[in-house]
């Protein structure tokens, strides 16, 4: 039997991110497909600090979210999984991305301009610059 596709949903626990979560929704309703949802954690520490901790609580956080988002979701009737990995965001959702089962990538992306954007860029933007996979935008306020 084959395993139906799913829907990637990055988030990051801003409500920008959840904007997408309707679109979401209603993409796998009609579609009959899947949704997966993923959270990259990242613990920022100074440098000699012990990092194993702050890791950790980053990583326990970030599973108590997509818990929680999770049961909303199968509350609903949807099949839903929830990932959380650690290190850097672009890498870390492209690599999962990859995976086959994976059809679609849907994010929400916040409007960026100015120097911070020229330098910095956004997640959405660098992800769907380097996915083979289809992405679906959408676009927040703030």
């Amino acid at each position: 039997m084959e395993k139906k596709e799913r829907i990637l949903v990055p988030l990051d626990g801003s409500d920008c991110a959840e904007n997408i979560i309707p679109k979401v929704e209603e993409l796998a309703e009609r579609n009959e497909e899947g949704i997966c949802l993923l959270r990259v954690a990242m613990a920022h520490t100074f440098p000699g600090v012990d990092q194993t901790e702050a890791q950790v609580e980053v990583v326990r956080e970030a599973e108590e979210y997509l818990h929680d988002m999770e049961g909303r979701l199968k509350a609903k009737g949807f099949d839903v999984d929830a990932h959380v990995r650690y290190g850097n965001e672009v890498e870390e959702i492209l690599e999962h991305a990859a995976q086959k089962e994976i059809g679609l990538i849907a994010m929400s992306t916040r409007r960026h301009s100015g120097i911070r954007h020229l330098f910095r860029g956004c997640v959405a933007e660098k992800v769907l610059r380097r996915t083979p996979k289809p992405v679906f935008l959408a676009q927040c306020d703030g």
